[in-house]
């Protein structure tokens, strides 16, 4: 496995919607920064684990578990936001299944 790609996890519990403006204020923080190999969920794996074909999951791999509650990340700097869809502990590294943000959330 090669850990060529840096993932980036953000946390938005600071932004809140206030009603007067009728503005979102606050902002979203880093609070871990990790390498990881990844890789997109091919198609048949995706019937297995999801029931259907779901475009844009990606499997990342860790060497250690993100600790901190974080809502979105980003892989390599790109602007695409993903979010958790499932997560496996084995005995080495951390398996996270993402997909990616389709916007509920802003």
């Amino acid at each position: 496995m090669q850990f060529n790609h840096e993932v980036k996890f953000y946390n938005t519990s600071k932004r809140r919607y206030n009603p007067k403006t009728s503005q979102y204020e606050g902002g979203e923080e880093m609070v871990a920064d990790r390498m990881a190999d990844i890789t997109d969920v091919g198609t048949t794996r995706s019937v297995q684990l999801f029931g259907s074909i779901v475009q844009g999951v990606k499997e990342l791999r860790l060497v250690e578990p993100v600790d901190s509650v974080w809502a979105y990340l980003t892989i390599d700097d790109q602007p695409t936001k993903y979010r958790m869809r499932n997560a496996v502990a084995p005995l080495k590294n951390v398996s996270l299944l993402v997909g990616e943000d389709v916007g509920k959330n802003n």
